[in-house]
């Protein structure tokens, strides 16, 4: 009997244990289904907040990559120096802005001392000479920043430092959401009346500025301008953007910040580009710079009052079979007309051309660039009351340059250049060693 009894509570409790078992299990599975549950739907939310914040970017960036001043970027284009950062035009800039450094020292020694390089200006040109010395030298460390305001402006910023300081070379905000691919620019800018003056120096293929630009507009081109820029990039089987600018004029060399109160400088310009082939992009287009001009850079030490107008044609092929070879042919033809009277009342009359011819070809991280610019190729007219002046020989330039990329943040090119343009008969034969060094988020360079 009692064995009986101790085989009932056995089975008494073995049942208990089932049911309580069997209970406790149907409560996980409860559980754990609300948790699946609970955590898609999380995802499905996490999801279309990801989404939405995708289409905010795309929205800011196509604006951008639409801007008439840029042109489009051939299949395989491989920049180098700058990075590929797609932060510093998207990404997650909605709160911070993009902050980039780019350092640009070199070495630099010629047949010339440094006094004579200081004074060598281009007669008939300009009386400016070159800012460089034999030895070591520090160009600039350009600080940038970008970042978008709201849904309509993006805002952008270069501070180049120096040994004067530091300077706004650019502080300008541009619309993001304006119809009909129309875009406005709007403050302190690198101007699009051509293809080298909107690039900064370290997007540069060679050290230094082709030899008309030296001769019409300094050694930066037309520099930093203040002003507003319009552009318009019409819906076309073809890429074409036409655009017009309104500027202060302060360019020392070109215009002059005395020559008028208020604006007194203009551009117009189209840009053009299609793909003959794959592997191949051809660019071009026409522009000019036209206005008021009052300065002392053209006769030494005399100023000049008048009108100036500078026409200008660029056109660039590269080809672009691999991440690992290139080719790129750029060229570019300026002329000027110039008008107006010097001190004492003399007039001076100007129609002047120049040009220059370079060729880029990259094997791997090797770049091998020859370049060849010349003044004077048609127009070399100098016309003081009535009277041509006879300047001097032709100035012209040959360079040859090498450079090596480490990687996309470091570039080392050596340069030489035989270089007549002092037109006085005597070789100013550079040597030039340059470092560039960027750091931070940088979009990638206009094609």
């Amino acid at each position: 009997m009692r064995r009986l009894r101790c085989l009932l509570g056995i089975a008494a409790f073995c049942s208990l244990g089932t049911a309580a078992f069997a209970q406790d299990t149907g409560e996980r599975l409860n559980a754990l289904e609300n948790a699946v549950k609970s955590q898609a739907k999380t995802i499905e939310e996490q999801q279309k907040t990801i989404d939405e914040l995708k289409e905010q970017i795309n929205k800011q960036q196509a604006p951008q990559e639409q801007q008439a001043v840029q042109e489009p970027q051939p299949k395989g284009e491989d920049e180098s120096l700058s990075a590929k950062v797609s932060g510093f035009f998207g990404g997650s800039v909605l709160s911070n802005p993009n902050i980039s450094l780019v350092l640009d020292t070199f070495y630099q020694q010629s047949n010339l001392k440094s006094g004579e390089l200081q004074n060598r200006g281009i007669p008939g040109f300009t009386t400016h000479g070159l800012d460089m010395h034999n030895g070591f030298n520090l160009r600039e460390a350009e600080f940038f920043l970008f970042a978008p305001v709201d849904p309509y402006f993006n805002l952008y910023a270069n501070l180049p430092i120096d040994d004067s300081g530091i300077h706004i070379e650019e502080a300008y905000a541009v619309t993001t959401s304006l119809p009909e691919g129309l875009q406005m620019k709007g403050g302190r800018f690198k101007s699009n009346f051509s293809r080298l003056d909107a690039q900064h120096p370290h997007a540069w293929d060679f050290f230094d500025i082709a030899l008309p630009y030296r001769a019409f507009l300094g050694d930066e081109g037309l520099g930093g301008e203040d002003g507003v820029q319009l552009t318009w990039l019409p819906a076309l089987p073809v890429y074409i953007t036409f655009g017009g600018e309104v500027l202060q004029g302060d360019n020392d060399l070109m215009f002059g910040s005395d020559a008028r109160s208020g604006p007194h400088a203009f551009t117009l310009f189209a840009k053009s580009s299609f793909e003959p082939t794959d592997n191949s992009t051809l660019y071009f287009g026409p522009s000019l710079l036209f206005g008021r001009t009052k300065n002392t850079n053209i006769v030494p030490d005399t100023e000049f009052t008048g009108h100036s107008a500078l026409y200008g044609l660029e056109a660039v092929w590269k080809w672009k079979p691999s991440s690992q070879e290139g080719l790129t042919l750029q060229s570019e033809y300026l002329f000027l007309t110039q008008n107006g009277g010097l001190t004492g009342g003399d007039s001076l009359e100007r129609r002047q051309d120049g040009f220059y011819l370079q060729g880029i070809y990259q094997l791997g991280r090797w770049r091998f660039g020859a370049r060849y610019d010349m003044l004077e190729l048609f127009a070399d007219t100098f016309k003081r009351n009535g009277t041509q002046e006879d300047q001097g020989e032709t100035p012209w330039r040959l360079t040859g340059a090498v450079e090596l990329n480490l990687s996309e943040f470091t570039r080392i090119r050596l340069q030489y250049n035989h270089d007549r343009s002092g037109r006085d008969g005597r070789n100013n034969d550079q040597g030039i060693l340059q470092f560039l060094f960027g750091i931070g988020a940088h979009a990638a360079h206009t094609f």
